[in-house]
This record gives structure tokens, C-alpha cells and sequence, in this order.
């Protein structure tokens, strides 16, 4: 396999609505990151673009190849690439083994969503169809549904306490608010804050769960060997890894392990030739607070039972021991669904080269971004090095 590395990167700002179009979004994103990579006079040899819902809630299905027109890319092979909230890491690994099998030399993989298009209720449902249909959807079951009950179970497992829930809320906000592309940027949180908020599923409360997004990021991924045909700073894509589980959650041996993160962080780690130890900054898919805790042990950050403990005590702030979502992650960053996994790694290329501002983690040199599809069922993971 020939080494892959990333050269250029860009984003929208996330926000709830986002003015233009679906299209207009993406290709905003895009231009970014082919300008960051010096690539705007080249002919690229395939285009992804991640979107969970593109047709649900912008009426535009075939989105990747109106995505290749709208840039002026015509001939680029177009894929879109769906795979629930997860629909940006998958995205980006398939650009990844397109490039390091020798098909392709230069790739363009953009993550797009537009969900303030449609009515709340629409958004909810749309996202409770990755539930399973008989055995959860049919009968009400939504994500945060779910989600709730993995909190209350972990809760009566481990002894989590709404103190430590709220850290992880009121940690992400205060990045959050030094990410001039997050969503809620202007909004801070306290404990007693986040605990006072309005009940959204008992006991997660409206500062433990992500909002409505509508965004889009982009990355330029090439071969290793082409790299000095480009102005971009490369960073190595060094670690893979994916996973699914059961798709109905009562089906699982033990609710509070995410089989699929185990799995897929043990791929990537072995890949990448590193361990949990050897990372410096991390992006987890923090959907819902709960998550980033079960994440964080799930990977292998903390044992079993100390990810909230962790958050409390600032492990886990921009200058603890591992400084988890420095972009404000889901929470506060926002969640628009396909272009999250792509928000993820754009954000650790700016840690790795040093370009984060405000929220900058001081000599990151390897980064761990999760993406985390349905409710756990598919999980992608990608780890990054700096090379230079």
C-alpha cells in the first residue's frame, strides 16, 4: 500500500440555518480546501462526498455528481458515500484506499449536510430510520431515546453523577466558544447551567445533546509520492479502522460497551503502529455527553468506568492529559450529520499543523478522530501524524 496524506483542508461555518444551498455549502468547503492544498489547477481523479440525507432533506440525490459540476471538475469519478452520521469517516476511507492501491493519485472528499430545511420533526424522524426498523423505529425509539437509556444504565453501573455529565458539556462550550467555525461559539456553560437545562430524555437535558446543523468541510488527500507537486502541508493519514455492531441495542451483550469503537480503535492503533498513549489530541463523536465518556474508555483513553471522572477533573480539557474535542465537538461545534466525520479530521490537520488558534494543543504530533454511525452499529476511525 502506498502512504496517503492529507494536504489540504477547509469548512464552513456550522450553523443553524446556513445560508445558500446544499451545493452552495459544499462547494464552499471544497474551494477551501483545494485552494489550502494548491491544487485548484488539477484535474482531481475522484470526488466523495459524505451525506447521510442529502435527498431526505435537500431534495438532491446523485449529490456527488452535482457536486463534481458545480466545481468544474468534470471527468472526476463521483461518489456518495452514506453511512449514516458516519458518512465522512467512511467517506474519507475510501478515498484512502483508492489512493494506496494506485488507482488514484489526487482525491477531493467533502462532507455536506443541510437539515434546517426541513421541519424538527422531519429531522427527527429521518435519523430515528437508522434505529431498527422492527425491533426499535416502529416502535418510537430515537437516538436520543437511546441515548438516554445508556446514560441511565451507565449511571447505575459506574456511579457517573450529573456533576461529571455537565463537564463534558460545559468542556466542550469553552472550546467551542475559541472555534470561530462552532455553531454555539457564543455560548458558554456552567454545571449548574447545563443541570438546569430543559429535559430532552431523562436524564440527558438539552446542554448533554448536539444540535440541528447545517456545515460542510473538505479535505484533498494525495499519494505520498506526489506530495511535492503541491503547496499543502501533508499529514499523514497513518491508522484505519472500522467496525460495526448489532444493529437493535437490546441485542447487545453488555449496552455500555460500544463493540464497534473497541474494535475499529484497535484496527487503527495497530495500523498506525501507536497506542492510546502515543495520541496527543482527539475528536469523538460527542452526539450526546454520554457518548464522549463511553467513547473516551471504548478507545482506550480511560478504564472502563473513569471517563467521567476524567472530564471532571480537566483530563480531558485543551491542556489535560488528553485533550478531547478541541473543535467543541458535536455539542458545540454542531452535528451536521455527513460532514462530521470530514469536521473531525480537518480540525486534528489543523492541531497537527499547528493552525488552531485559541484552542491550539501545544506540540501535537498524533491525533484519533472517531466518527460513530447509527448508535454504535458502525463506528470509523482514523489516526493522523504529523510529518515534519
Amino acid at each position: 500500500m502506498r502512504d496517503v496524506v492529507i494536504i489540504g483542508c477547509g469548512m464552513t461555518k456550522f450553523a443553524r440555518p446556513l445560508p445558500g444551498s446544499l451545493m452552495d455549502i459544499a462547494s464552499e468547503a471544497s474551494l477551501k480546501a483545494i485552494g489550502d492544498a494548491g491544487a485548484s489547477d488539477r484535474d482531481f481523479d475522484a470526488v466523495y462526498l459524505a451525506s447521510m440525507a442529502s435527498g431526505e432533506f435537500a431534495h438532491q440525490t446523485a449529490a456527488a455528481t452535482a457536486l463534481v459540476d458545480e466545481l468544474g471538475l468534470i471527468p472526476a469519478p463521483a461518489h456518495r458515500v452514506e453511512n449514516g452520521p458516519a458518512s465522512g469517516g467512511s467517506a474519507i476511507r475510501e478515498a484512502f484506499l483508492g489512493i494506496a492501491s494506485g488507482m488514484y493519485d489526487l482525491v477531493l472528499v467533502t462532507g455536506a449536510e443541510k437539515m434546517s430545511t426541513v421541519p424538527g420533526e422531519v429531522v427527527t424522524d429521518v435519523i430515528s430510520t437508522m434505529a431498527h426498523y422492527e425491533a426499535e423505529y416502529i416502535h418510537g425509539v430515537t437516538l436520543p431515546g437511546l441515548a438516554a437509556m445508556l446514560t441511565r444504565l451507565y449511571m447505575v453501573r459506574y456511579g457517573l453523577t450529573e456533576d461529571q455529565l455537565a463537564a463534558v458539556a460545559v468542556k466542550s462550550h469553552e472550546n467551542g466558544s475559541k472555534n470561530p467555525y462552532a455553531q454555539l461559539s457564543h455560548k458558554k456553560a456552567t454545571i449548574a447551567g447545563v443541570k438546569d437545562s430543559v429535559m430532552v430524555a431523562d436524564p440527558l437535558r438539552l446542554y448533554h445533546v448536539c444540535p440541528v446543523s447545517d456545515g460542510a468541510a473538505s479535505l484533498v488527500l494525495c499519494s505520498a509520492e506526489k506530495v511535492h507537486e503541491f503547496s499543502g502541508k501533508p499529514i499523514k493519514i497513518a491508522g484505519l479502522g472500522q467496525a460495526t455492531d448489532t444493529h437493535a441495542v437490546q441485542e447487545r451483550e453488555d449496552p455500555t460497551v460500544l463493540k464497534s469503537v473497541q474494535i475499529a480503535s484497535r484496527q487503527a492503533f495497530e495500523m498506525a503502529g501507536l497506542k492510546p498513549k502515543d495520541i496527543d489530541v482527539v475528536e469523538l463523536h460527542d452526539a450526546f455527553a454520554i457518548l464522549e465518556i463511553v467513547e473516551s474508555e471504548d478507545a482506550g483513553f480511560f478504564p472502563k468506568g473513569e471517563g467521567g471522572k476524567a472530564a471532571e477533573e480537566g483530563k480531558t480539557a485543551l491542556d489535560g492529559e488528553i485533550p478531547i474535542n478541541p473543535s467543541g465537538g458535536l455539542k458545540a461545534r454542531g452535528h451536521a450529520l455527513g460532514a462530521t466525520g470530514v469536521a473531525q479530521v480537518v480540525e486534528l490537520v489543523w492541531q497537527l499543523r499547528g493552525e488552531a488558534g485559541e484552542r491550539q494543543v501545544k506540540g501535537a504530533k498524533n491525533a484519533f478522530a472517531l466518527n460513530f454511525g447509527g448508535f454504535g452499529d458502525n463506528s470509523v476511525v482514523t489516526i493522523l501524524r504529523r510529518t515534519s
